[in-house]
């Protein structure tokens, strides 16, 4: 058995952040990967040199000590990439964010005035609740928007009614927006929100590269990545984690450690535990439910195709969610200069139709979605593609999953040495930066601090200011030290 301080599970956004942040301080940790690569769903697969993304990663963010520390990470490798993404909705190409005269010719002039009426309308009259998503996205932006842009979109990614989809994904993902920001936005360039940034940083070969860097650091301080380690169990006595049980090389190796970190799914984490959790715990784990992905990179035999990011596909006609053009991205993500590398992203659930279709029935059926889409001239420029599937890329914010998350936040919050983080540790749909706030906190608390993890995100400003706050103290007292710093002791 192998003893470290402290084991990390899962090798994502989350763990990578707090191994490293405990390696500046000297302290030692070792991180357990399922996967043949670190990064989890922010990582960067390739394929014959082409470089892609599990879904488009921006880096923008206002907590300055996640900014801070991607820049000490990557240092002089990022690239300043401009943001462009259309809508393709009824036919038709809308600029996004919203551009008014964009929108009025291409919805028509009766439409438009529908849905100025419909958004007047309820800012007069706004629904008295707002439990769900399509109650969330009325009061702000009408019925008739919310019907037009945002119901078939949203339902095709979690598969379900925007009825069944609980408020709180919408606080989270668009908090802040709302159409008359848009339009402020559009009309006089005013813009407060995260959703309306105009550019963001990227890695120049992806936001793996951000990962693959903290690994070597993390390698290089003693501080050990294990690829390909399964964890199958997690040994306890009583509320202290003792030991974990993992396959490695089809062989079965196991850590100890004083403190232990989880990224990991929060049900599989749970199912993982010896001796179990209560039932109750166990059956909370269980009613949590999970969206799965899959994205289909195609190399298209053409130098420009269109100069967008990614689009959004809202038709129904049409399976493919989201369409990324990874060299708008970073030309290094294409090898081949007179080429371009398209993602068909199509969310999806394992076991349903499009999850259960072969690979080379996925290239076909996006080679003809991408061309009846307009975006390609005909299938005989796409000479090659793969795919890659993605178990639990999505947390699902159902009706019944607060209640089950409250059961388990409860019970994992009297474990004395055990703390969970990031998107599928917590099951809250983090963006990496939060995630990576979550990895920072833990480090934290095992180097002596207090804060609770669980309030990340929740109340973003609060957490921003907080953060903020805390690293101008941090630099004020580096500045005083040559050592590197102690971390300072303020409870959140």
């Amino acid at each position: 058995m192998q003893h470290y301080p402290t084991v990390v599970i899962g090798g994502g956004p989350a763990g990578l952040t707090a191994a490293y942040q405990l390696s500046k301080q000297n302290h030692k940790s070792v991180v357990l990967e399922k996967g043949d690569r670190v990064g989890g769903i922010s990582r960067t697969e390739t394929y014959k040199g082409y470089r892609f993304d599990i879904g488009g990663h921006r880096f923008f963010t206002k907590v300055k000590e996640v900014e801070q520390l991607w820049h000490e990470v990557l240092t002089d490798d990022f690239i300043n990439v401009p943001r462009m993404s259309r809508i393709y909705y009824d036919g038709k190409f809308f600029s996004y964010p919203l551009e008014p005269f964009d929108a009025l010719t291409k919805l028509g002039l009766i439409d438009s005035m529908m849905i100025m009426l419909s958004y007047m309308k309820i800012k007069m009259r706004p629904l008295p609740e707002e439990d769900n998503l399509e109650q969330w996205v009325t009061n702000r932006f009408g019925e008739r928007l919310y019907q037009t842009f945002f119901k078939t979109y949203t339902e095709k990614v979690w598969g379900m009614s925007c009825t069944k989809i609980q408020a709180d994904w919408a606080a989270q993902r668009i908090k802040g927006l709302s159409l008359k920001k848009a339009v402020l936005n559009a009309l006089f360039k005013v813009n407060n929100t995260k959703t309306l940034i105009k550019e963001f940083e990227y890695p120049r070969l992806g936001p793996g590269m951000m990962w693959e860097r903290f690994q070597e650091k993390l390698d290089d301080r003693g501080s050990p990545v294990h690829l390909k380690t399964n964890v199958i169990g997690i040994e306890r006595e009583g509320k202290r984690i003792k030991s974990i049980t993992a396959i490695k090389d089809e062989q079965l190796v196991k850590f100890s450690g004083d403190n232990f970190v989880s990224s990991m799914p929060v049900s599989l984490l749970l199912n993982r535990l010896n001796p179990a959790p209560p039932e109750h715990v166990l059956e909370a784990a269980r009613g949590l439910k999970y969206r799965d992905f899959l994205i289909v990179s195609l190399v298209v035999n053409k130098e420009h195709l269109f100069p967008d990011n990614w689009i959004y596909i809202h038709s129904p006609e049409f399976k493919v969610g989201r369409i990324q053009n990874f060299k708008n991205w970073s030309p290094e993500m294409v090898p081949d200069a007179s080429k371009t590398c398209l993602g068909m992203e199509y969310f999806c659930s394992e076991g349903d139709n499009l999850w259960e279709m072969s690979n080379e029935d996925l290239i076909a059926l996006a080679s003809r979605e991408v061309v009846g889409l307009g975006l390609v001239d005909n299938t005989d420029l796409i000479e090659d593609g793969t795919v890659i599937r993605q178990y639990k890329a999505y947390p699902v914010y159902d009706g019944e999953y607060r209640r089950h998350l409250q059961v388990i936040e409860d019970y994992l919050e009297t474990f004395e040495n055990l703390q969970t983080t990031g998107r599928n540790g917590m099951h809250r749909y983090n963006n990496q930066d939060h995630s990576m706030l979550t990895g920072m906190l833990a480090a934290k608390n095992i180097l002596g601090e207090d804060h609770d993890l669980w309030n990340v995100n929740v109340e973003r400003s609060y957490h921003e200011e907080f953060t903020k706050e805390r690293f101008e103290k941090q630099q004020q007292q580096q500045q005083q030290n040559d050592d590197t710093p102690k971390p300072v002791s303020i409870k959140a």
